[in-house]
This record gives structure tokens, C-alpha cells and sequence, in this order.
């Protein structure tokens, strides 16, 4: 499909132009797709606010955005399992397929992996893209393209519930109520578990989460999370799942898990040396796990959309279309009170 498109390109941090540019041309095992819902992440605005996370640094006008969903237009040569006119959610990173990482199911750890919206890599602020037909999910007939696009976030609540080994034994502590701790709290009332506590800053926040199924709130501005925590459990979770990456609710990770505990650690600090309670950590003898993006967890999660299992229309807050992301990725910093996920609409 020859012709021009849109894309709001990032020149340099708090200044988005939109230009055209050509309309990509889909290699042989590839597919031309139509966005028409691209999320705001955290990552996105925080590229926006400063330039650069950790290591990756915006040197050249970058495109962002990687939670995605559209339309298929046209298919490469060899692509068999996607055709036109289907809807599909776009998985943002594609891996090498052929090292260690990726032969044992865990791409996500793969050091060759093609992440959109990561440098120098463009990403779905654009009208079309064109991506690799095995990173493409159908979409069924009743989720739409925004809750396609809210496919990206899920995965990372439901694998880092799989990382946590939650089950229905479990009392779970999450902290953070934003995106990620939301989609957490889904996915682990979805396994099954039935007594969860979630803590944030934001009331508007906590009242979501409540819709959502948490069994206890906790206003962290009002409340010390920790001994709130502390005394409903009677001792401390068994697994703790932490969706800030701040260095205090790092550190409080392992003050409110119980002995023998999980914790996990989702939220991306933006330093690289915290200070946390280590000799706490080793007589309590937990197990701190990391979790990187997701893998293999994008058909799960839309199953899990699909049947009704897991709601995220609910938060998204608000819309903008693409000629407005400037003002969708200032939107977040500016009603941290009442914004959840912010959907930009494109074609």
C-alpha cells in the first residue's frame, strides 16, 4: 500500500511533532496494520518527560507507543496465519527466535529483542505499522480494539501473577494501584485467590480497585501501609507483588511479607542502587523475583478478556485522538487523581 501516513514524532523531551512519512511495506512473513488504539504507558510518558530510561536514550526523533491494536491491510508473501480485515493485538517485542532465551520459552530475556517505542525502534503513535505475523493475536468478535490494545498491560499483571506462583491459598499484597496493579489485581482474582489487599496514594484509584475485586484498600497517604497489612494478615502476605518501583515501596515489599514469602518486583525504578532490608529478607528466608515484560502471555490474556474474566474497558479514563498526543501524554502528570489509562484513537 503505497501512499503517506501520519506519526507524532518525540524530538526532544515535552515536544511531540506530528509529520508524514511513508506507509510501510510488509516483508514476506510480516502484516501491514491499521492501528486504531494505541495506550499511554508509563514508559511513554516518561520518555516524553525526560528522554531517556535508564540506558535507552532518545538521540533521533522517536515515534512512542507500544500498547496496540488494529487492522490487518495487507499480509506479506508467507504470512498464513493472519489475513485482511482481521483484528488483532500487536505484542510489542519480538525477540531473535534462536538463542538460549528464546528456545526455552522465556524471549523476554532475549538481548536481541525489537521492542516498539524503545530506541531506536519506532513505535504505534502512527496510522500504520507493520509487524511480524507470529507476534499478531486475533482478536474474537466481541473485544474491541481498545481492549486490544489493553492486551500489553494485562500480560504483564498476568505474568507477574504466574511469576508469584499465585493460588488460591494465598493472601496476596499488591502495591500500587495504577495500570499495572490493576491488571495485577485482575489476574490474580482470576487465579482463583480471594483475599487481596492493594495500597496507593490516590483515593479515585483505591474506589477502582475496590470494583475490581479487592478484598481491602489501603490509602498509603493515610495510612502506614505496612502495619495495615501487617494486621489484616496476621503476619504478612503470602506473596507480595510490587507494581511502583519506588525505593520505599521496594523496601516495604519485604516488611509486609510473611516468612517464606514470594515477592516480585514489576515497577522499574528509575535509580539502580536501592537499599532494602537484607538481613530482614534473609531470616524471613523470601524469594525475591524479577519480572521483564512478559512472555507467552498475550493468548491467556485475551481468552481471559474475552470470557468475561477480566474487565480493563473500565479503566481506561481517557481518549485523544492522534493529532492530540502531546497532550494525552501530559494528561497523566496532570490528573494523577483521576487517571487511570489514557487511549489515543487513530483512523
Amino acid at each position: 500500500m503505497a501512499g503517506k501516513m501520519k506519526g507524532a514524532f518525540l524530538y526532544k523531551p515535552g515536544e511531540i511533532r506530528i509529520e508524514e512519512m511513508d506507509i510501510p511495506t510488509p516483508k514476506d512473513d510480516e502484516a501491514l496494520i491499521r492501528i486504531k488504539a494505541v495506550g499511554v504507558c508509563g514508559s511513554d510518558v516518561h520518555f516524553f518527560e525526560v528522554g531517556r530510561i535508564g540506558d535507552f536514550v532518545v538521540k533521533e526523533p522517536l515515534i512512542l507507543g507500544h500498547e496496540c491494536a488494529g487492522e490487518v491491510v495487507e499480509v506479506g508473501k508467507a504470512v498464513r496465519n493472519v489475513k485482511v480485515g482481521d483484528k488483532v493485538a500487536i505484542e510489542a517485542g519480538v525477540p531473535c527466535r534462536k538463542c538460549e532465551y528464546c528456545k526455552r520459552g522465556r524471549y523476554n530475556l532475549c538481548s536481541n529483542v525489537t521492542f516498539l517505542a524503545t530506541p531506536p525502534f519506532h513505535g504505534a503513535y502512527r496510522e500504520y505499522i507493520t509487524h511480524p505475523e507470529d507476534f499478531l493475536f486475533k482478536l474474537p468478535e466481541n473485544m474491541t480494539y481498545e481492549e486490544g490494545a489493553m492486551i500489553e498491560p494485562l500480560s504483564v499483571g498476568t505474568y507477574a501473577a504466574e511469576r508469584g506462583g499465585v493460588n488460591v491459598r494465598n493472601t496476596v499484597a499488591i502495591i500500587g494501584a495504577g495500570t499495572i496493579g490493576l491488571m495485577t489485581l485482575q489476574a490474580v482474582k482470576a487465579r482463583g485467590v480471594t483475599d487481596v489487599i492493594i495500597t496507593d496514594l490516590e483515593p479515585f484509584r483505591l474506589e477502582i480497585a475496590k470494583k475490581l475485586g479487592a478484598t481491602q484498600t489501603v490509602n498509603a497517604r493515610e495510612d502506614d501501609a505496612v502495619q495495615k497489612i501487617l494486621e489484616y494478615t496476621n503476619g504478612g502476605a503470602d506473596v507480595v507483588l510490587e507494581a511502583v518501583g519506588s525505593p520505599a515501596t521496594i523496601q516495604q515489599s519485604i516488611k509486609m511479607a510473611k516468612p517464606g514469602a514470594i515477592i516480585v518486583l514489576i515497577g522499574m525504578p528509575t535509580v539502580d542502587d536501592i537499599p532494602i532490608r537484607v538481613v530482614e529478607a534473609i531470616c524471613k528466608e523470601v524469594d525475591i523475583r524479577g519480572i521483564f515484560r512478559y512472555a507467552n502471555a498475550y493468548k491467556p490474556a485475551i481468552n481471559l478478556v474475552s470470557k468475561g474474566k477480566i474487565d480493563v474497558k473500565s479503566m481506561i479514563t481517557t481518549r485523544f485522538p492522534l493529532d492530540k498526543v502531546q497532550e494525552a501524554l501530559e494528561y497523566p502528570s496532570k490528573h494523577p487523581g483521576t487517571c487511570i489509562k489514557v487511549m489515543i484513537n487513530i483512523n
